[in-house]
């Protein structure tokens, strides 16, 4: 992969597909009462999201042909490069002055993966980015990213057919994400921090899936909402299902919006989704790339294991009664699921005098009690040697002391994994 350009374009507005009769067909309008897409997100500013248009052509050749979806820091499109006429992914990003870090932070990961020669396997299960630019609104600047186009996402998938993975579906998967987590970890001196089943896709095997994409919304509009006269809220759009032996591709490990560069970080305790927590960070102790393979255990293991696997995450009783993330009821779990940790852990920080004591036992007994269940009682689809692997390999992810925990390469030759 070249190293993205990273040059400020203005953008101009075409009359799209001008070559076409139907350019001007009509589409459904939705109501201005009704909140769209971005505008339901709990702390939505319009100004901070660029209003890209379907028929914009940004930075002078990437004509915008429909909306494929929304985050809290970007909206995502599907774009033909009228230069050479292939299509790739635009995610435009918000325009964040107080954190501008915040939005630049995946160009600067990818720039950096790029910047690797390497012939390690995991480094092409990354998702590709192709070129960067910057767009301007009244809200200052806007990091645009194309990317490599990919089909759906493992919970788009997951929600299609809500059966939990089988097991070679679910070794393939790992295997997979372990193969480029080790790239990022020992060549890369990346932590992604992000591992989720929205942030894993599926690579796209079928090329006119894209431009049958294009042509549904020239047939089809997409209903929108005119908010004024600058901004319109345009409604997502899903690529078609794979064509009659065709799949619908393998697990590409996606957005590094959160990933940091660098063996040890000393940043605080607001990393990585609630759910998938290592403890180190709730602890505010130093951390390292272990955490990617606790939140593969609490995820791919937990998420991806538990909810591809036995349909429910891990670490899901972990709130409030107003639905706010409880610290005392996520360590209660994990003392219950792994038992208390040793004196080294405890030791490491003084914020863990809150928890326990100094050899390790739980003394938060008025915030939390430790739940009376164990990995054994929750895994019920199992039995046997092949039960015992299976737990065998989620232990030896979720360690309290990260150094104890397996790389990904050694978790990639477990007996479990391999058979």
């Amino acid at each position: 992969m070249a190293p993205p350009t990273n040059a400020f374009r203005a953008v101009s507005r075409v009359a799209w597909h001008r070559s076409t009769p139907n350019y001007r067909r009509p589409f459904v309008a939705i109501t201005r009462g009704r909140l769209v897409e971005e505008e339901t997100l709990p702390h939505y500013d319009p100004e901070q999201f660029y209003p890209v248009n379907i028929g914009d052509v940004l930075n002078g050749k990437y004509e915008v042909t429909g909306k494929l979806g929304f985050g809290a820091y970007s909206t995502s499109w599907l774009c033909r490069d009228i230069q050479r006429h292939k299509f790739a992914v635009l995610k435009a990003s918000t325009s964040l002055r107080e954190f501008p870090v915040a939005t630049h932070r995946e160009f600067k990961v990818y720039e950096h993966l790029a910047s690797i020669e390497s012939d390690h396997p995991g480094q092409s299960l990354i998702r590709e980015l192709w070129d960067t630019f910057e767009v301007t609104s009244t809200a200052g600047q806007h990091q645009c990213l194309m990317l490599q186009p990919m089909h759906m996402t493992l919970l788009e998938m997951m929600e299609r057919n809500p059966r939990p993975f089988d097991m070679p579906l679910l070794k393939m998967t790992l295997q997979r994400v372990l193969l480029a987590l080790d790239f990022l970890h020992t060549e890369a001196d990346v932590i992604h921090l992000d591992l989720k089943t929205d942030n894993l896709m599926l690579s796209l095997e079928e090329d006119a899936m894209l431009s049958d994409f294009m042509d549904k919304e020239i047939r089809q509009p997409s209903p929108r909402k005119k908010v004024d006269e600058s901004r319109t809220i345009h409604q997502s759009s899903k690529f078609r299902q794979p064509s009659a032996g065709e799949g619908f591709g393998l697990p590409i490990l996606c957005d590094f919006g959160e990933a940091r560069i660098g063996q040890i970080q000393e940043t605080g305790p607001f990393v990585q989704p609630h759910i998938y927590r290592a403890p180190e960070i709730i602890f505010e102790m130093a951390w390292g790339s272990a955490v990617d393979i606790w939140n593969l255990g609490a995820l791919l293991i937990a998420s991806q294991i538990w909810d591809l696997f036995e349909g429910y995450h891990l670490f899901g009783d972990i709130f409030s009664s107003n639905g706010k993330h409880d610290p005392f009821k996520h360590l209660a779990l994990m003392v219950a699921l792994l038992g208390p940790p040793p004196g080294d852990f405890v030791r490491r920080s003084e914020t863990t005098e809150q928890c326990f004591d100094r050899d390790g036992a739980w003394i938060a007994c008025n915030e939390a009690a430790v739940p009376s269940t164990t990995l054994e009682d929750l895994e019920i689809r199992l039995s046997g040697s092949e039960k015992e692997k299976f737990l065998g390999f989620v232990r030896s992810m979720l360690k309290w002391l990260p150094e104890e925990r397996k790389t990904a390469a050694q978790l990639l030759d477990d007996p479990w994994l391999l058979f």
